[in-house]
């Protein structure tokens, strides 16, 4: 079985056309989303219709959460996509799940398995990313003893195995490259084989500047920086 894998699309359209173009090359049985559809000032509404119209397995990221459900303390750009969406684009957002299991060996979650919030893997440590340690990691794995942990929110694509043998993969981001230093779109192919299942981290160029002028449009020109060179951190977004 092939599965294609993205997350993190932060409302670039131009990004997500890309990668599915990509993807529909690849020979895949299925595709699967790991939340952060909307929150981006680029086409986020048009993001949501695509969405709506493919149904493809997905659970829902924290800034999916925040604008569905508000915060103190709301960040400009989730206050900017709540009020651009209509009413079946918000009644399809609040109605993806927190976590989901595909295919019974598959396990989707945005942040880590209990907390859409938190970094898996990465985390930011001031201003640079870096590999967090093996103990916090095979704690946020413990009892989901699936073969296969599937996990977004920290745009790092990565693959790595627990002690045990289970694969967690971060496939990137799609719409939105922080400190990456490129901006392509990122997303990842698992395949299960007879050995097990394997992973491709993929990178496809598509038409950034075009994204970067949607953002810069709107009054955004942090955002679009981040997505012409893929440097930027989160902060300041």
């Amino acid at each position: 079985m092939r599965v294609a894998v993205l997350s993190d699309v932060h409302g670039n359209l131009k990004a997500l056309d890309a990668v599915l173009e990509d993807i529909a090359r690849q020979g895949v049985e299925a595709t699967v989303a790991l939340g952060d559809f909307l929150s981006g000032p680029s086409d986020p509404t048009g993001v949501a219709d695509r969405f709506i119209e493919l149904n493809m397995p997905s659970v829902r990221g924290n800034h999916d959460r925040y604008i569905t459900d508000g915060r103190e303390k709301d960040w400009h750009i989730d206050t900017l996509v709540r009020g651009m969406l209509d009413e079946r684009q918000r009644q399809w957002l609040a109605s993806v799940p927190a976590t989901l299991l595909f295919e019974e060996d598959v396990f989707l979650c945005h942040g880590t398995p209990r907390n859409d919030n938190a970094s898996f893997m990465d985390g930011f440590v001031g201003p640079v990313v870096s590999l967090l340690d093996k103990d916090h990691i095979e704690t946020e794995a413990a009892g989901f003893d699936h073969e296969v942990l599937l996990c977004g929110h920290t745009h790092v694509p990565r693959s790595l195995r627990l002690s045990d043998g289970r694969l967690v993969v971060n496939p990137g981001s799609v719409g939105l490259p922080f400190e990456i230093g490129s901006p392509d779109a990122r997303y990842a192919i698992i395949e299960q084989r007879r050995a097990g299942w394997n992973t491709e981290l993929r990178a496809v160029a598509y038409d950034h500047a075009a994204a970067a002028k949607q953002a810069l449009d709107r009054g955004y020109p942090r955002w679009a920086e981040a997505l012409t060179w893929g440097w930027m951190s989160p902060r300041g977004l």
